[in-house]
C-alpha cells in the first residue's frame, strides 16, 4: 500500500456542524485538509456564517453552503451543488444535533412528544437522509461519520433526551454500515469525550461533568476537537478500510472505566 504524506489528497469531504473554531466538526475539517482531503463546508444560517466564513477560508473549502436540515431543501440543495461542482464525494461529517433547552433539561420523563421528535429529526434521522443522497455520490466507495456521546449507551446525569436519540443514532450507522458496506462504503459512530463545545453548553452542569471526566480518564486529560478530527480522517484512510459499523470512542479512555 502507498504511503504518501497526505493519504488524503483528492477525497473530497462534506463537513457539515461547523459553528465555531471550538466546534468537533471544524477539527474534523482541520485534519482531513491536513491529510490532503478537499473540502465542502456547510453553515446553519445567516448569523453563523460570519463565524464558520473565516475558518472554510482558512482552509481554501472548495464549496460553503447553507444547511439547516429541518428546513425542506436544504439538505437536496447541498448535494445538488456538490454533484454539480465534484460530481462524486468520499466522506461526509454528521456532527448535528438540536433539542429544544425546555426538553432538554426538564428530563426524560417529562420531554414532550414534540421535542423528542424535533431532537431525532435533527440529530439522527438527518444522517440517514444525508447518508441517502451521499451513497450515489460514493461510487468508488467512501466513509460517513456521525458524532455520538458515551449517554448512548450508559446513563450520564443530565444527559436526558438525548441519551436515546444518540442511541438511534448509533443503531442507524450500524445498520447503514450493513446496508452500504457491498458498495464499499463504510459508517463510523464516533463518540468523543466530553468536549467545551456551544452544543454542549446547552446541559445542566456541564462544567462539573468535564472537570469529573477529566479525573476518572486513564490518560488523566481530556480530548480536544484535533484528536477527534484525525481519528476520523484516520478512519478515511485506506488504513482502516476494514472497519466499519463500530463505535470508535475518543475520549482518553473514559468510556472503560466503572462508574
Amino acid at each position: 500500500m502507498d504511503r504518501p504524506n497526505q493519504p488524503l489528497a483528492g477525497h473530497q469531504v462534506l463537513i457539515t456542524g461547523i459553528a465555531n473554531e471550538h466546534s468537533i466538526a471544524y477539527g474534523c475539517a482541520r485534519a482531513f485538509r491536513e491529510l490532503g482531503a478537499d473540502l465542502a463546508i456547510t453553515y446553519l444560517n445567516d448569523k453563523a456564517r460570519t463565524y464558520v466564513e473565516p475558518l472554510a477560508d482558512a482552509l481554501n473549502a472548495a464549496m460553503l453552503l447553507p444547511l439547516d436540515v429541518s428546513k425542506p431543501g436544504e439538505l437536496d440543495a447541498v448535494f445538488d451543488a456538490i454533484r454539480t461542482t465534484w460530481g462524486r464525494l468520499d466522506g461526509l461529517i454528521h456532527s448535528i444535533a438540536f433539542a429544544p433547552k425546555s426538553d432538554l433539561q426538564g428530563g426524560l420523563l417529562n420531554s414532550s412528544a414534540e421535542g423528542f421528535a424535533l431532537a431525532m429529526d435533527v440529530s439522527c434521522h438527518s444522517f440517514i437522509r444525508m447518508a441517502r443522497l451521499a451513497a450515489p455520490l460514493m461510487d468508488r466507495g467512501g466513509s460517513m461519520f456521525a458524532m455520538s456521546y458515551l449517554g448512548a449507551v450508559r446513563v450520564v446525569p443530565n444527559y436526558d433526551l438525548m441519551g436515546p436519540v444518540k442511541a438511534a443514532l448509533e443503531a442507524s450507522c450500524r445498520y447503514l454500515a450493513h446496508e452500504l458496506g457491498p458498495r464499499g462504503i463504510r459508517v463510523h459512530p464516533v463518540s468523543p469525550g466530553p468536549l467545551k463545545t456551544r452544543a454542549a453548553s446547552g446541559l445542566k452542569d456541564f462544567d462539573l461533568l468535564l472537570n469529573e471526566a477529566a479525573a476518572r480518564a486513564p490518560i488523566g486529560e481530556m480530548v480536544d476537537i484535533m484528536d477527534v478530527g484525525f481519528a476520523c480522517a484516520y478512519l478515511a484512510t485506506p488504513y482502516a478500510r476494514r472497519m466499519t459499523g463500530n463505535t470508535i470512542y475518543v475520549d482518553g479512555g473514559l468510556s472503560i472505566m466503572n462508574d
